[in-house]
């Protein structure tokens, strides 16, 4: 049987960062477009496959992005110059209606913990940790590293192997290079590599099916890119059951495994 898409959604410009809320099972990716000098926002429902907002533009159309994402909210920074990488301010975004929540233009990201966000008010010296209510932007309590434990999430990464140690030997391409990204989950065998075409480097994704006999049946292929320069990074995660990666690094792939 051969896999199908739970999603295949296209965006006008580079996906560039990619955030899934562990409790409501949303990936919210950033999109930006050098050109245009425009940055959106887009959030899929991993369950459903459903598009919850997609081109979404805050007031600041550049200096913002991806800080972090938690019980249905996508929490947004901005920058304090277009020169440097620090942070400033957020702004919350609920995944279900794409509306503005908050913002504060004080208060500074640090990480996520089981019970939320925790922040520090950058006016404040030494700093002080608190609990930030992500829905309100109140800030609840100081927060107590005994107490609340990091937020732990569900990504599986491939690993990365030789060519010489493929499980999978009767594949259709030659590899490129000395390194592929491998992963064996849910009885299938996920492979991402190089490899060169009439002189082009390309990169592709196979999937195969161990449930078959000599574990060579592949039920599942995409080219992933094609003409590039250099060999990419790795090209898909695993979250709970649903294969994701970016194709073209505009458009978003979703798979049931």
């Amino acid at each position: 049987m051969l896999l199908n898409s739970l999603i295949s959604e296209q965006f006008n410009g580079v996906i560039w960062r990619m955030e899934i809320d562990e409790l409501s099972d949303t990936l919210f990716l950033e999109i930006r477009d050098d050109e245009e000098r425009k940055v959106s926002f887009a959030a899929v429902n991993l369950s459903t496959g459903k598009v919850l907002f997609k081109d979404l533009i805050t007031p600041e159309k550049w200096l913002t992005g991806i800080e972090a994402a938690f019980d249905g909210v996508l929490l947004l920074h901005f920058y304090q110059s277009e020169s440097g990488p620090a942070h400033k301010g957020l702004l919350a975004i609920e995944a279900g209606s794409a509306k503005t929540l908050w913002s504060n233009y004080t208060y500074t990201f640090d990480h996520l913990t089981e019970n939320g966000p925790v922040v520090y008010d950058v006016r404040i010296h030494p700093r002080k940790y608190f609990h930030l209510h992500i829905k309100s932007g109140a800030t609840e309590r100081v927060y107590e590293p005994s107490v609340y434990k990091d937020l732990q999430n569900s990504v599986v990464l491939p690993h990365t192997i030789s060519p010489d140690d493929l499980p999978v030997k009767l594949i259709p391409v030659h590899p490129f290079g000395n390194t592929l990204h491998y992963l064996e989950y849910n009885n299938f065998r996920i492979v991402s590599l190089h490899t060169l075409k009439g002189g082009e480097l390309n990169q592709v994704l196979l999937v195969f099916d161990e449930t078959v006999t000599g574990s060579n049946k592949i039920v599942y292929e995409d080219l992933l890119n094609a003409g590039i320069q250099k060999l990419q990074p790795e090209a898909f995660i695993i979250h709970k059951n649903k294969l994701i990666y970016i194709k073209n690094k505009c458009e978003l792939k979703v798979l049931p495994l």
